[in-house]
Protein backbone atom coordinates (compact mmCIF):
# COMPACT_ATOMS: atom_id res chain seq x y z
CA UNK A 1 0.00 0.00 0.00
CA UNK A 2 1.29 3.54 -0.73
CA UNK A 3 1.28 5.96 2.28
CA UNK A 4 -1.69 7.99 1.15
CA UNK A 5 -3.67 4.30 0.85
CA UNK A 6 -2.04 3.78 4.47
CA UNK A 7 -2.95 7.35 5.79
CA UNK A 8 -6.88 6.96 4.58
CA UNK A 9 -6.95 3.73 6.84
CA UNK A 10 -6.08 5.26 9.73
CA UNK A 11 -7.45 9.09 9.67
CA UNK A 12 -10.93 10.26 7.74
CA UNK A 13 -10.42 9.67 4.23
CA UNK A 14 -12.00 13.39 3.83
CA UNK A 15 -8.83 14.80 5.73
CA UNK A 16 -6.17 13.35 3.59
CA UNK A 17 -5.63 16.01 1.19
CA UNK A 18 -3.77 15.30 -2.38
CA UNK A 19 -3.49 17.48 -5.57
CA UNK A 20 -5.19 20.54 -6.13
CA UNK A 21 -6.67 20.40 -2.36
CA UNK A 22 -2.70 20.86 -1.32
CA UNK A 23 -3.00 24.48 -2.81
CA UNK A 24 -3.69 26.19 0.45
CA UNK A 25 -1.19 24.45 2.25
CA UNK A 26 1.71 25.00 -0.85
CA UNK A 27 2.78 29.05 0.12
CA UNK A 28 3.12 30.85 3.50
CA UNK A 29 1.60 34.27 4.46
CA UNK A 30 4.10 35.91 2.78
CA UNK A 31 3.91 34.01 -0.91
CA UNK A 32 7.49 33.97 -1.03
CA UNK A 33 8.20 30.31 -0.04
CA UNK A 34 5.85 27.95 -2.04
CA UNK A 35 6.36 24.24 -2.21
CA UNK A 36 4.17 21.28 -3.34
CA UNK A 37 3.18 18.83 -0.83
CA UNK A 38 2.87 14.82 -1.16
CA UNK A 39 -0.16 15.46 0.56
CA UNK A 40 -1.73 17.45 3.84
CA UNK A 41 -3.35 15.48 6.92
CA UNK A 42 -5.60 17.42 9.39
CA UNK A 43 -5.55 14.69 12.67
CA UNK A 44 -7.94 15.40 14.99
CA UNK A 45 -5.73 14.24 17.89
CA UNK A 46 -2.76 13.33 19.43
CA UNK A 47 -3.08 9.60 18.52
CA UNK A 48 -3.66 10.03 14.76
CA UNK A 49 -0.61 12.78 14.59
CA UNK A 50 1.43 9.67 16.53
CA UNK A 51 0.08 7.33 13.71
CA UNK A 52 1.08 9.30 10.66
CA UNK A 53 4.15 10.31 12.02
CA UNK A 54 4.94 6.72 12.20
CA UNK A 55 3.54 5.72 8.51
CA UNK A 56 5.28 8.50 7.06
CA UNK A 57 9.10 8.18 9.05
CA UNK A 58 8.47 3.92 7.77
CA UNK A 59 7.80 4.96 3.87
CA UNK A 60 11.17 7.88 4.69
CA UNK A 61 9.09 10.70 3.73
CA UNK A 62 9.68 14.19 5.14
CA UNK A 63 6.99 15.55 7.87
CA UNK A 64 6.02 19.64 7.68
CA UNK A 65 4.07 20.49 10.52
CA UNK A 66 1.78 23.46 10.25
CA UNK A 67 -0.97 25.14 11.95
CA UNK A 68 -2.27 28.84 11.07
CA UNK A 69 0.78 28.74 8.46
CA UNK A 70 1.05 32.94 9.29
CA UNK A 71 4.53 32.69 9.66
CA UNK A 72 7.58 35.05 7.61
CA UNK A 73 10.63 32.94 7.09
CA UNK A 74 9.40 30.18 5.54
CA UNK A 75 9.48 27.31 8.09
CA UNK A 76 6.17 25.55 6.71
CA UNK A 77 7.89 25.05 2.66
CA UNK A 78 6.96 21.83 2.06
CA UNK A 79 8.49 20.02 -1.43
CA UNK A 80 7.41 16.46 -1.64
CA UNK A 81 6.73 16.12 2.27
CA UNK A 82 3.56 15.57 4.09
CA UNK A 83 1.91 18.53 5.46
CA UNK A 84 0.55 17.54 9.10
CA UNK A 85 -2.15 20.49 9.82
CA UNK A 86 -3.13 21.14 13.20
CA UNK A 87 -5.97 22.92 12.62
CA UNK A 88 -8.46 20.54 13.88
CA UNK A 89 -6.82 19.97 17.31
CA UNK A 90 -8.26 22.99 18.21
CA UNK A 91 -9.72 22.40 21.31
CA UNK A 92 -9.52 24.45 24.67
CA UNK A 93 -9.26 21.59 26.76
CA UNK A 94 -9.25 23.13 30.61
CA UNK A 95 -9.22 26.45 32.23
CA UNK A 96 -7.87 26.35 35.79
CA UNK A 97 -8.84 30.17 37.23
CA UNK A 98 -7.03 29.53 40.53
CA UNK A 99 -3.57 28.59 38.81
CA UNK A 100 -4.06 30.31 36.03
CA UNK A 101 -3.18 28.26 33.48
CA UNK A 102 -5.41 26.95 30.04
CA UNK A 103 -4.04 23.82 28.87
CA UNK A 104 -5.16 24.08 25.03
CA UNK A 105 -4.03 22.31 21.60
CA UNK A 106 -2.19 23.20 18.88
CA UNK A 107 -4.62 24.10 16.56
CA UNK A 108 -6.18 26.79 19.16
CA UNK A 109 -6.29 29.99 16.84
CA UNK A 110 -4.85 32.96 19.62
CA UNK A 111 -7.68 35.02 19.46
CA UNK A 112 -9.96 32.61 20.36
CA UNK A 113 -7.96 31.94 23.75
CA UNK A 114 -8.07 35.48 24.78
CA UNK A 115 -11.89 35.16 24.16
CA UNK A 116 -12.30 31.96 26.43
CA UNK A 117 -9.74 33.32 29.08
CA UNK A 118 -11.31 37.07 29.16
CA UNK A 119 -14.43 35.30 30.79
CA UNK A 120 -12.75 34.16 34.01
CA UNK A 121 -11.05 37.58 33.90
CA UNK A 122 -7.52 36.36 32.65
CA UNK A 123 -5.49 36.53 29.63
CA UNK A 124 -2.74 34.54 27.62
CA UNK A 125 -0.83 37.92 27.18
CA UNK A 126 1.01 37.20 23.55
CA UNK A 127 0.10 40.09 21.01
CA UNK A 128 0.31 41.00 17.80
CA UNK A 129 -1.14 41.91 14.70
CA UNK A 130 -1.65 37.53 13.41
CA UNK A 131 -3.76 36.98 16.65
CA UNK A 132 -6.81 35.89 14.78
CA UNK A 133 -5.20 33.35 12.39
CA UNK A 134 -2.63 32.10 14.07
CA UNK A 135 -2.38 29.09 16.24
CA UNK A 136 -0.94 28.41 19.55
CA UNK A 137 1.40 25.53 18.03
CA UNK A 138 2.94 28.05 15.31
CA UNK A 139 3.66 30.28 18.31
CA UNK A 140 5.21 27.79 20.50
CA UNK A 141 7.37 26.44 17.88
CA UNK A 142 8.45 29.78 16.56
CA UNK A 143 8.69 31.45 20.17
CA UNK A 144 6.62 34.35 19.19
CA UNK A 145 7.49 37.71 20.35
CA UNK A 146 4.60 40.49 19.59
CA UNK A 147 4.22 44.10 21.40
CA UNK A 148 3.47 42.11 24.55
CA UNK A 149 7.42 40.66 25.41
CA UNK A 150 8.28 43.88 27.44
CA UNK A 151 5.76 43.16 30.35
CA UNK A 152 5.29 39.34 29.70
CA UNK A 153 7.88 37.57 27.86
CA UNK A 154 8.12 35.80 24.64
CA UNK A 155 5.87 32.62 24.08
CA UNK A 156 8.52 30.65 25.77
CA UNK A 157 8.34 32.52 28.83
CA UNK A 158 4.81 32.05 28.83
CA UNK A 159 4.86 28.04 28.46
CA UNK A 160 4.76 25.73 31.31
CA UNK A 161 4.53 22.55 29.82
CA UNK A 162 3.94 20.73 26.03
CA UNK A 163 2.66 17.49 25.02
CA UNK A 164 4.87 16.61 22.09
CA UNK A 165 5.09 14.17 19.08
CA UNK A 166 8.90 12.67 18.50
CA UNK A 167 9.57 11.65 14.75
CA UNK A 168 9.61 8.06 16.58
CA UNK A 169 5.61 8.21 17.35
CA UNK A 170 6.30 8.53 20.47
CA UNK A 171 4.58 10.84 22.25
CA UNK A 172 6.07 13.32 24.79
CA UNK A 173 4.02 13.94 28.21
CA UNK A 174 5.66 17.50 29.87
CA UNK A 175 1.86 18.39 30.41
CA UNK A 176 2.78 19.92 33.74
CA UNK A 177 1.46 22.95 35.37
CA UNK A 178 4.11 23.03 37.72
CA UNK A 179 6.21 26.33 37.96
CA UNK A 180 9.53 24.89 39.40
CA UNK A 181 10.22 21.24 38.72
CA UNK A 182 13.95 20.71 39.02
CA UNK A 183 14.06 16.71 37.36
CA UNK A 184 16.41 16.99 35.27
CA UNK A 185 16.70 18.56 31.45
CA UNK A 186 14.74 21.11 30.53
CA UNK A 187 13.20 18.67 27.33
CA UNK A 188 9.92 21.68 26.90
CA UNK A 189 12.71 24.53 25.90
CA UNK A 190 13.97 21.97 23.47
CA UNK A 191 10.63 22.37 21.43
CA UNK A 192 9.88 25.69 21.95
CA UNK A 193 11.44 27.46 18.73
CA UNK A 194 12.25 24.38 16.82
CA UNK A 195 10.34 25.27 14.50
CA UNK A 196 8.89 21.41 14.07
CA UNK A 197 12.72 20.03 13.30
CA UNK A 198 12.46 18.01 16.97
CA UNK A 199 9.03 17.16 17.09
CA UNK A 200 5.11 17.83 16.47
CA UNK A 201 3.71 19.97 19.30
CA UNK A 202 0.12 18.85 19.87
CA UNK A 203 -0.62 21.02 23.17
CA UNK A 204 0.51 23.41 25.79
CA UNK A 205 -0.07 23.85 29.77
CA UNK A 206 0.07 27.87 29.00
CA UNK A 207 0.33 30.46 31.89
CA UNK A 208 -2.37 33.08 31.98
CA UNK A 209 -2.56 36.30 34.08
CA UNK A 210 -4.76 39.00 34.92
CA UNK A 211 -6.44 40.72 32.16
CA UNK A 212 -6.27 44.19 32.49
CA UNK A 213 -9.09 45.88 33.74
CA UNK A 214 -8.64 49.14 32.01
CA UNK A 215 -5.59 50.85 29.93
CA UNK A 216 -3.65 53.66 29.36
CA UNK A 217 -2.59 54.38 25.87
CA UNK A 218 -1.12 56.91 24.38
CA UNK A 219 1.08 58.10 20.82
CA UNK A 220 3.81 59.95 22.18
CA UNK A 221 6.64 62.40 20.10
CA UNK A 222 10.05 62.72 21.54
CA UNK A 223 13.32 64.37 20.53
CA UNK A 224 15.11 61.27 20.64
CA UNK A 225 15.39 57.54 21.10
CA UNK A 226 17.22 58.13 24.23
CA UNK A 227 14.65 60.51 25.64
CA UNK A 228 11.83 57.92 24.73
CA UNK A 229 13.92 55.40 27.17
CA UNK A 230 14.18 57.46 29.84
CA UNK A 231 10.22 57.67 29.46
CA UNK A 232 9.64 54.18 29.31
CA UNK A 233 12.03 54.04 32.91
CA UNK A 234 10.09 56.68 34.32
CA UNK A 235 6.75 54.83 32.98
CA UNK A 236 7.66 51.54 34.58
CA UNK A 237 9.07 52.70 38.16
CA UNK A 238 5.85 54.97 38.15
CA UNK A 239 3.22 52.20 36.86
CA UNK A 240 5.24 49.55 39.14
CA UNK A 241 5.90 47.92 35.59
CA UNK A 242 2.41 47.73 34.02
CA UNK A 243 4.00 48.74 30.91
CA UNK A 244 2.77 46.45 28.31
CA UNK A 245 3.71 47.67 24.96
CA UNK A 246 6.19 50.30 23.65
CA UNK A 247 6.16 50.77 20.19
CA UNK A 248 8.61 52.95 18.20
CA UNK A 249 7.27 54.20 14.45
CA UNK A 250 9.79 56.78 12.31
CA UNK A 251 8.06 59.31 10.47
CA UNK A 252 8.48 57.94 7.09
CA UNK A 253 7.42 54.73 8.25
CA UNK A 254 4.44 56.42 9.59
CA UNK A 255 4.01 58.39 6.54
CA UNK A 256 4.21 55.70 4.12
CA UNK A 257 1.14 53.24 5.95
CA UNK A 258 -0.38 56.17 5.99
CA UNK A 259 -0.25 56.48 2.26
CA UNK A 260 -0.99 53.07 1.74
CA UNK A 261 -4.02 52.51 3.79
CA UNK A 262 -5.59 55.92 3.96
CA UNK A 263 -8.26 54.33 6.45
CA UNK A 264 -5.67 54.68 9.41
CA UNK A 265 -5.35 57.40 11.61
CA UNK A 266 -2.05 60.00 11.70
CA UNK A 267 -0.93 59.74 15.27
CA UNK A 268 -0.70 63.73 15.40
CA UNK A 269 -2.14 66.54 13.92
CA UNK A 270 1.33 67.27 12.09
CA UNK A 271 3.76 64.80 11.37
CA UNK A 272 6.57 63.91 13.83
CA UNK A 273 9.97 62.38 13.40
CA UNK A 274 9.43 60.43 16.48
CA UNK A 275 6.34 58.37 16.97
CA UNK A 276 5.77 56.34 20.36
CA UNK A 277 2.99 54.12 20.89
CA UNK A 278 2.97 53.12 24.22
CA UNK A 279 0.72 51.13 26.43
CA UNK A 280 -0.12 50.60 30.39
CA UNK A 281 -2.55 47.91 31.77
CA UNK A 282 -3.83 47.86 35.58
CA UNK A 283 -5.99 45.80 37.18
CA UNK A 284 -5.59 46.68 40.79
CA UNK A 285 -8.88 48.13 42.29
CA UNK A 286 -6.59 51.59 42.92
CA UNK A 287 -5.70 52.40 39.51
CA UNK A 288 -9.25 51.36 38.06
CA UNK A 289 -11.79 52.60 40.36
CA UNK A 290 -12.93 56.02 38.51
CA UNK A 291 -12.22 59.23 40.48
CA UNK A 292 -14.87 61.73 41.05
CA UNK A 293 -14.84 63.15 37.81
CA UNK A 294 -14.69 59.99 35.97
CA UNK A 295 -11.32 59.63 35.32
CA UNK A 296 -9.16 56.62 35.70
CA UNK A 297 -6.54 56.61 37.83
CA UNK A 298 -4.26 54.89 35.88
CA UNK A 299 -4.95 57.32 33.01
CA UNK A 300 -3.97 60.19 35.32
CA UNK A 301 -0.60 58.29 36.02
CA UNK A 302 0.01 58.51 32.64
CA UNK A 303 -0.51 61.89 31.93
CA UNK A 304 1.12 63.11 34.69
CA UNK A 305 4.38 61.29 33.44
CA UNK A 306 3.66 62.94 30.13
CA UNK A 307 3.24 66.47 31.48
CA UNK A 308 6.21 66.01 33.46
CA UNK A 309 8.18 64.37 30.25
CA UNK A 310 6.86 67.82 28.52
CA UNK A 311 8.35 70.14 30.70
CA UNK A 312 11.53 68.63 30.92
CA UNK A 313 11.23 69.51 27.28
CA UNK A 314 11.67 65.03 26.45
CA UNK A 315 8.16 65.01 25.38
CA UNK A 316 7.53 66.77 22.24
CA UNK A 317 3.73 65.75 21.64
CA UNK A 318 1.38 63.56 22.95
CA UNK A 319 -2.13 62.30 22.76
CA UNK A 320 -3.69 59.75 25.11
CA UNK A 321 -6.13 57.34 23.68
CA UNK A 322 -10.24 58.86 24.91
CA UNK A 323 -12.10 55.99 24.23
CA UNK A 324 -11.29 52.61 23.25
CA UNK A 325 -12.05 52.78 19.58
CA UNK A 326 -9.82 56.00 19.77
CA UNK A 327 -7.14 53.14 21.24
CA UNK A 328 -8.01 50.64 18.61
CA UNK A 329 -7.32 53.08 15.71
CA UNK A 330 -3.91 53.82 17.18
CA UNK A 331 -2.98 50.11 17.40
CA UNK A 332 -4.45 49.25 13.89
CA UNK A 333 -1.41 51.96 12.50
CA UNK A 334 0.81 49.79 14.50
CA UNK A 335 -0.40 46.08 13.29
CA UNK A 336 -0.65 47.45 9.65
CA UNK A 337 3.18 47.13 9.67
CA UNK A 338 4.29 43.93 8.11
CA UNK A 339 0.84 43.65 5.44
CA UNK A 340 2.59 47.60 3.91
CA UNK A 341 6.10 46.78 4.52
CA UNK A 342 6.49 43.54 2.66
CA UNK A 343 4.26 44.72 0.21
CA UNK A 344 7.28 46.18 -1.83
CA UNK A 345 9.46 43.65 -3.37
CA UNK A 346 12.30 42.92 -3.27
CA UNK A 347 12.68 42.99 0.06
CA UNK A 348 14.76 42.60 3.20
CA UNK A 349 13.10 41.16 6.07
CA UNK A 350 15.74 41.83 9.18
CA UNK A 351 14.06 40.94 12.14
CA UNK A 352 16.83 42.22 14.60
CA UNK A 353 17.57 42.56 18.25
CA UNK A 354 20.58 44.70 20.30
CA UNK A 355 20.25 46.05 23.43
CA UNK A 356 18.18 49.25 24.16
CA UNK A 357 20.61 51.28 24.69
CA UNK A 358 22.17 50.78 21.30
CA UNK A 359 18.74 51.04 19.65
CA UNK A 360 19.08 54.35 18.36
CA UNK A 361 22.88 54.37 17.54
CA UNK A 362 21.95 51.17 15.13
CA UNK A 363 18.99 53.00 13.41
CA UNK A 364 21.04 55.97 12.59
CA UNK A 365 24.04 54.10 11.55
CA UNK A 366 23.12 51.24 9.29
CA UNK A 367 20.81 53.37 6.62
CA UNK A 368 24.85 54.88 5.45
CA UNK A 369 26.13 51.82 6.09
CA UNK A 370 24.32 50.17 3.44
CA UNK A 371 23.96 53.06 1.16
CA UNK A 372 27.96 53.04 0.50
CA UNK A 373 26.86 49.28 -0.38
CA UNK A 374 23.62 50.30 -2.49
CA UNK A 375 23.19 54.01 -3.12
CA UNK A 376 19.20 53.38 -4.20
CA UNK A 377 18.46 51.24 -1.09
CA UNK A 378 15.39 52.54 1.09
CA UNK A 379 14.04 51.19 4.58
CA UNK A 380 10.76 50.97 6.68
CA UNK A 381 11.41 50.37 10.25
CA UNK A 382 9.39 49.75 13.18
CA UNK A 383 10.92 48.46 16.69
CA UNK A 384 9.33 47.06 19.48
CA UNK A 385 11.47 49.62 21.27
CA UNK A 386 10.95 48.11 24.82
CA UNK A 387 12.49 44.98 24.11
CA UNK A 388 15.36 46.24 21.11
CA UNK A 389 13.26 44.30 18.80
CA UNK A 390 13.72 46.01 15.17
CA UNK A 391 12.08 45.32 12.13
CA UNK A 392 14.24 46.76 9.63
CA UNK A 393 12.89 45.75 6.14
CA UNK A 394 15.18 47.24 3.27
CA UNK A 395 14.68 47.61 -0.21
CA UNK A 396 17.42 47.09 -2.50
CA UNK A 397 17.65 49.39 -6.33
CA UNK A 398 17.60 46.06 -7.71
CA UNK A 399 16.72 42.12 -7.24
CA UNK A 400 20.68 40.99 -7.70
CA UNK A 401 20.79 37.98 -5.67
CA UNK A 402 24.60 39.15 -4.63
CA UNK A 403 23.13 42.73 -3.79
CA UNK A 404 20.91 41.25 -1.32
CA UNK A 405 23.33 39.51 0.16
CA UNK A 406 25.84 42.21 0.47
CA UNK A 407 23.37 43.78 2.14
CA UNK A 408 21.84 41.40 5.03
CA UNK A 409 25.72 40.86 5.51
CA UNK A 410 25.96 44.13 6.23
CA UNK A 411 23.17 44.19 8.53
CA UNK A 412 24.34 41.39 10.22
CA UNK A 413 28.16 42.90 10.75
CA UNK A 414 26.09 45.52 12.62
CA UNK A 415 23.78 43.67 14.73
CA UNK A 416 27.32 41.69 15.39
CA UNK A 417 29.07 44.59 16.57
CA UNK A 418 26.67 45.67 19.05
CA UNK A 419 25.83 42.50 20.63
CA UNK A 420 22.83 41.76 19.40
CA UNK A 421 21.10 38.57 17.53
CA UNK A 422 19.95 38.80 13.50
CA UNK A 423 16.52 36.59 14.62
CA UNK A 424 14.20 38.40 17.38
CA UNK A 425 11.21 36.71 16.73
CA UNK A 426 10.76 35.63 13.60
CA UNK A 427 12.49 32.39 13.46
CA UNK A 428 15.31 31.02 11.06
CA UNK A 429 13.18 28.85 8.90
CA UNK A 430 15.04 28.69 5.32
CA UNK A 431 15.13 32.79 5.06
CA UNK A 432 18.24 32.76 7.68
CA UNK A 433 20.00 29.24 7.27
CA UNK A 434 22.35 31.81 5.66
CA UNK A 435 22.62 33.98 8.63
CA UNK A 436 23.34 30.81 10.74
CA UNK A 437 25.30 29.72 8.56
CA UNK A 438 27.83 33.06 8.75
CA UNK A 439 26.96 34.51 12.67
CA UNK A 440 25.65 31.42 14.55
CA UNK A 441 28.74 30.32 17.08
CA UNK A 442 29.79 26.89 15.35
CA UNK A 443 30.27 24.97 18.66
CA UNK A 444 26.31 26.10 19.03
CA UNK A 445 25.84 24.34 15.37
CA UNK A 446 27.24 21.84 16.38
CA UNK A 447 25.71 21.08 19.56
CA UNK A 448 22.06 21.74 18.08
CA UNK A 449 23.30 19.12 15.12
CA UNK A 450 24.03 16.39 17.49
CA UNK A 451 20.67 17.42 19.14
CA UNK A 452 18.74 16.92 16.15
CA UNK A 453 20.51 13.78 15.11
CA UNK A 454 19.68 12.10 18.73
CA UNK A 455 15.83 12.52 18.25
CA UNK A 456 15.33 13.10 14.30
CA UNK A 457 17.95 10.46 12.68
CA UNK A 458 16.79 9.72 9.65
CA UNK A 459 16.56 14.13 9.28
CA UNK A 460 13.05 13.53 8.04
CA UNK A 461 11.12 16.24 10.83
CA UNK A 462 10.88 19.85 8.94
CA UNK A 463 14.15 19.23 6.89
CA UNK A 464 15.96 22.13 5.66
CA UNK A 465 14.79 24.54 8.45
CA UNK A 466 16.89 26.16 11.10
CA UNK A 467 19.59 24.02 10.44
CA UNK A 468 22.33 25.07 7.88
CA UNK A 469 24.16 21.97 6.13
CA UNK A 470 27.21 21.26 7.86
Amino acid sequence: MSLIDQLVEILDPSQVLTGADCSRFASDWTGVYRGAPLAVVRPSSTEEVSATVKLAVAAGVPIVPVSGNTGLAGGTKADGALVVSLERMNAIREIRPDARVAIVEAGVVLDTLHAATADHGLTFPLAFGARGSCMIGGNLATNAGGSNVLRYGSTRSLCLGLEVVLPTGEVLDLMSALHKDNTGYDLKDLFVGAEGTLGIITAATLKLVPRPRAYATAMVATNTLGEALSLLNRLQETTGGAVEAYEYMPGNTVARMLAALPHLRAPFDAPRAINILLEVGASAPRDVTPEADGSLPIVNILQECLVEGMEAGEVLDAVVARSESHRAAMWALREANAEVALARKPAINADVSVPLDLVEGFIDQIGPRLQRIDEAVEAHVVCHLGDGNVHYTAYPGSDDPSLVDRLTEEIEAFVEELGGSFSAEHGIGIAKLPSMRRRKDPVALQVMRQVKAALDPKGLMNPGKVLPNA
